[in-house]
């Protein structure tokens, strides 16, 4: 039986790799898991002697296959808790990750099968992330940062890059909530920051760092 920390290491790790494309230093994975480094090197040779991940001093950090199979896995049942806890129960966007980090550690696939049919097969959770299906592979779609959308052309926001609390309170507080259609007016120079319309009339400017964290589509 696999640890819930030696799962969250694998996830950690999971995520830190989609960034870099390669291997993983001990240091990002403890800025990531928020512990000292001292810590971290231990959890990766426990992980590597146990075969989860591939690790060589020096040169950083990969998942194995087994490793790959139980990140998915777990990523798959957070996001899919995320969807139950929001479409379902009615949490908001900014509550619903906490709760999933604790029963994203639940053993039963029968019970994740069975409410991935019950919420009909979702693509993305509340924050615009993809959801694995049971084969462990992820949707995928055309977005980019809004910071990049171009002028005077109608898009729709999917997705946000920063799961803070304090930033999705101020994107709800905006209105720039997940479905939310705008259009980029103006682009200041100065500091990247855009002029953008929400919805059909009202005007905001927002700085690039919100820009950054927000991905959107074509209409």
């Amino acid at each position: 039986m696999i640890s819930q920390t030696e799962e969250n290491y694998l996830k950690a790790i999971f995520k830190l790799s989609e960034k870099t494309d390669g291997s993983v230093s001990t240091n990002a994975i403890a800025n990531e898991m928020k512990t000292a480094a001292a810590s971290v090197t231990d959890m990766v040779k426990r992980l590597a002697k146990n075969k989860f991940i591939n690790y060589q001093r020096y040169k950083g950090v990969t998942l194995s296959e087994k490793g790959d199979a139980i990140a998915r896995k777990l990523i798959r049942k957070h996001r899919l808790w995320e969807v139950f806890l929001y479409d379902k129960l009615n949490f908001t966007w900014d509550e619903v990750h906490d709760m999933a980090e604790q029963l994203e550690h639940i053993q039963s696939d029968e019970l994740v099968n069975r409410m991935d049919k019950y919420l009909n097969f979702p693509k993305f959770d509340p924050h615009g992330d993809p959801i694995p299906d049971k084969d462990g592979k992820f949707a995928s779609r055309k977005q980019i940062p809004m910071s990049e959308y171009p002028l005077g052309q109608v898009g729709i926001i999917v997705g946000v890059r920063e799961h803070s609390k304090p930033f999705l309170q101020y994107l709800e507080q905006l209105n720039l909530v997940l479905g939310t259609k705008f259009c980029v007016l103006e682009s200041f120079e100065y500091d990247g920051s855009l002029k953008i319309k929400i919805g059909n009339t009202k005007v905001e400017t927002i700085t690039q760092k919100v820009a950054n964290n927000l991905f959107v589509i074509e209409e």
